[in-house]
């Protein structure tokens, strides 16, 4: 971005009126929602199943499915929306559904209404995802932008490791149903929090007409930038590695290792290195910038994976040496989300919300796609996940040298 683009980003960029700390916080407390709306179900799905007479056990997946495809899809609905009548009403709409829908679901009286309760509150929860990334980039850009991305993205990694924790207490208390009022009594919090505390930030003369050519305006501004589109593509690859260890964790750490008991812990700790990760991004971009960062943990990705993959097609390995292996992607992997995101998004501030929308959209759905064809590959080893992460680590350096022009590690301007 040339300094012209910079200055007229820095010019419309309002200032908060609230403490910069709270506007993370809360940014991150809108990301959690949906984070604990999928990982806070995984120890109900048995009991849901008998409760509700599933019959496949398989089916019970689709709990977590039906929310997903919600989530996915309404994103590209929240972003020009959120565009046209600015950031705080849809998402005060949004994370109305949420809560109802939560409500909603604890009381279905079948596996279908169930289903579509879960639907529902994905698509409540969609307009949480979008809303917190416009926001933050309605109000920084550059090095700042990444660095609150990694504060936000810290606190979203931490969720995976304390969800099925607080799911299994809810049903103590009061059975599967309990987990859907805790998230709907957070949720209630949060939409609270929200109401008072978060500003508007689209700037009234920012706001774009809600009319079908305006929309296709709007993503085309997406799709045709360059950088933009290339790194959400890189971006989606990365996620596609990481749904793909998501959909094959339990066959890994229990078939093939035998950890049993020890999954939630191990699982837990993957989840916990990315939110050091990212946390040491957060720390470190502002003196070394997005495209150091994230390009040299893009290599080293790289080069783990083939020395993993490597060693799988040898033979089978020790636990030990996976776990090394795994703990460094996983790391690299923390450097890498935050800084892509903000890449991406930062020449399309004038569309942040569709532009927001359109990220979201691509990588979810994108990423959960990959994700379950290298599940569904594997064969009782290592290789099929080692050789997707090496895959798509070499499909994301393409696309970002694409983006770069040939070009890594490279300064566009000093904020960046």
């Amino acid at each position: 971005m040339d300094e012209s683009v910079a200055q007229e980003e820095k010019a419309y960029r309002p200032a908060l009126s609230i403490r910069k700390g709270e506007f993370i916080a809360l940014a991150a407390a809108l990301m959690a929602l949906n984070a604990l709306a999928i990982d806070v179900m995984l120890p109900a799905l048995q009991q849901i199943g008998a409760a509700l007479q599933v019959a496949e056990e398989n089916d019970r997946q689709f709990i977590i499915t039906a929310y997903v495809i919600g989530f996915g899809v309404a994103q590209l609905f929240y972003g020009p929306i959120a565009d046209r009548f600015g950031r705080r009403a849809p998402l005060l709409i949004g994370l109305a559904v949420y809560v109802l829908s939560s409500i909603a679901a604890a009381l279905a009286p079948s596996f279908a209404a169930l289903l579509l309760f879960r639907c529902l509150q994905g698509i409540g929860a969609a307009a949480t995802r979008v809303i917190a990334v416009s926001a933050i980039r309605d109000t920084f850009g550059g090095r700042q932008m990444a660095e609150v991305m990694s504060m936000v993205m810290m606190v979203f990694m931490v969720i995976p490791v304390l969800a099925p924790s607080l799911g299994q207490v809810a049903m103590i208390f009061g059975g599967w149903p309990a987990i859907f009022f805790l998230m709907a009594g957070l949720g209630l919090v949060v939409t609270l929090w929200a109401a008072g505390r978060l500003p508007e930030t689209l700037e009234p003369g920012m706001r774009r007409p809600l009319s079908p050519a305006s929309i296709l305006e709007g993503f085309r501004l997406v799709v045709t930038n360059r950088l933009a589109l290339c790194y959400t593509l890189a971006m989606t690859a990365i996620f596609g590695g990481l749904f793909g260890f998501i959909n094959s964790a339990q066959q890994i750490y229990v078939d093939i290792y035998g950890m049993g008991d020890w999954f939630p812990l191990l699982f837990a700790l993957g989840a916990g290195l990315m939110a050091i990760s990212s946390f040491t991004n957060s720390r470190l971009v502002g003196r070394f910038g997005m495209r150091r960062l994230s390009h040299g943990a893009m290599i080293g990705f790289l080069l783990t994976n083939a020395v993993w993959l490597g060693l799988t097609l040898i033979g089978p390995i020790p636990f030990a040496l996976f776990f090394v292996l795994f703990s460094v992607s996983m790391f690299q992997f923390g450097l890498m989300g935050a800084n892509f995101n903000a890449i991406a998004m930062e020449p399309l501030g004038k569309v942040a919300g569709t532009a927001a929308a359109v990220l979201g959209f691509v990588t979810t759905l994108g990423g959960g796609i990959v994700g379950a064809l290298i599940g569904q590959a594997f064969d009782g080893t290592l290789t099929p996940l080692a050789g997707g992460y090496f895959v798509l680590g070499i499909v994301a350096l393409v696309l970002v040298l694409i983006a770069e022009r040939g070009r890594l590690f490279r300064t566009v301007n000093p904020q960046v």
